[in-house]
């Protein structure tokens, strides 16, 4: 008769022995993957950024409010158009600018892009070189065409940390009308015959808090600009 202790399995694990899911895992297992530069987290400084993010350059574009199935058509020349008709020319240009274009595609109204771009030359000229150019209801028409042009949403940014000093910029895809507008305001600001009872009914509060808002483009060519014509708004009022 055997005994009880016969019947045991000496390879049967007991009821209190540790199972693979219990036995705790290292801190780092051997299965840790080589870093790489895309995607790589520093385990001891998980803020560390990547050398992919540094490197990074892209373009993008601001949300605007495309203007759709309109086409632009060449008007006279100011220099061509005599002193009577100049002002209602000059408000025509002005409107005509407040035509906003598709940037992010670089052959979509290739025409009306060069109209747009020659006329807005052609104004910022007028004010530099014209006497007598702004009169009042011109004021108003500036300050729209302006606000149409610059005035948008920005897009979610692909790097919210964002440094300045270490990243490269998203840069503004329509900067090639944006910097022209830019420049038309500063000659509207710094003109001679600019008249400040006039500019303040246009350029109010609403206004000014708009240019402030945009301070969060990336873009530093934005920002450079936006300092300058916030100096002078606020040197003349």
């Amino acid at each position: 008769m055997s005994s009880p202790s016969s019947n045991l399995n000496l390879n049967a694990p007991s009821s209190n022995s540790l199972t693979a899911t219990n036995v705790p895992q290292p801190p780092y297992g051997s299965n840790l993957k080589p870093a790489s530069t895309s995607g790589f987290v520093d385990l001891l400084d998980p803020y560390k950024k990547s050398l992919k993010q540094k490197q990074r350059k892209s373009q993008g574009s601001s949300r605007y409010c495309i203007t759709s199935d309109v086409e632009l058509q060449q008007l006279p020349y100011l220099k061509d158009t005599p002193p009577a008709e100049q002002e209602q020319l000059f408000i025509n240009k002005l409107r005509q600018c407040c035509v906003v274009f598709d940037f992010m595609s670089p052959v979509a109204d290739l025409k009306g892009k060069e109209i747009k771009r020659a006329c807005l030359n052609e104004l910022i000229q007028h004010i530099i070189s014209g006497r007598n150019v702004l009169t009042e209801p011109v004021y108003s028409e500036i300050i729209k065409m302006v606000s149409a042009n610059i005035f948008r949403t920005f897009p979610p940014t692909d790097n919210p940390d964002f440094d300045p000093d270490e990243d490269d910029p998203t840069l503004e895809a329509s900067w090639p009308h944006i910097t022209l507008v830019y420049e038309l305001l500063l000659k509207f600001l710094e003109s001679s015959d600019f008249q400040p009872t006039l500019g303040k009914k246009v350029i109010d509060q609403k206004f000014v808090l708009q240019l402030l808002e945009l301070f969060d483009s990336e873009d530093p060519r934005e920002r450079d600009f936006l300092k300058t014509v916030l100096h002078r708004i606020y040197g003349i009022f």
